[in-house]
Parts: C-alpha cells; structure tokens; sequence
C-alpha cells in the first residue's frame, strides 16, 4: 500500500470519465499499445492517450467504451505520439491491464467523486 494521503491530496488528481471515439494501432510503442481519442465532454474536449491495453481489447470492442482518465498530467511523448490523459486500468493476473470504468452511462466529463 502507498502511503496515506489527504483528502485533499486525492482531490488535486482530476479524474473524469470520457468515451472512445476512436482507436487505432500504435506500431511505434516499445511495449504493445494503441492510441485513444477520447471524449471528456464540451469543458475538457477531446484527448489523446496511448494505452497497454491489447491483451484484452481489440481497437474495435474500445469504440464507445467510457473509460476513466487522470485529466490533470502533463501531456507526455511516447515516441512520436503525445499522449495528454492517462486511461486508468488495473492489471490482471499476469500483468495486462484492465480498464477502470464506470458501471452506469453517465454525461462525459463528469469527475470522480
């Protein structure tokens, strides 16, 4: 377990959720990905995220999907891809991510409570 934060600290990570509007393969990526768009709704917009996650999706089944992103990083370059969100998940038993998601539909954009 990491060490225990404020409530305060948790509320200074924005995590909001958003919708898959397109996904494609990302051949240039060290480490099996693909690359996201991903609607955050009229305030945030639409984002880029490289994710690890081919193990358990193919880039059609990510279409439409709500996801959940941290908002609020730094964009960061992965290779010649600038990814602006990082897509939460969790990994399975041997390692391939799972993504975070919401078990309801709710409006893109919203933030986690």
């Amino acid at each position: 377990m990491a060490e225990e934060i404020t409530y305060a600290d948790f509320e200074r990570v924005d995590i909001r959720v958003g919708t898959i509007i397109e996904a494609s393969p990302f051949p240039e990526a060290r480490k099996p990905a693909f690359k996201l768009l991903i609607d955050f709704g009229p305030d945030i917009g639409i984002k880029k995220s490289s994710a690890q996650i081919t193990v358990h999706y193919t880039l059609e089944s990510l279409i439409g999907r709500q996801v959940l992103g941290v908002v609020n990083f730094p964009p960061r370059q992965i290779g010649p891809f600038r990814s602006e969100v990082l897509t939460l998940g969790f990994e399975d038993e041997n390692g391939a991510i799972v993504l975070a998601a919401v078990e309801q539909p709710v409006p893109n954009g919203r933030k986690m409570m």
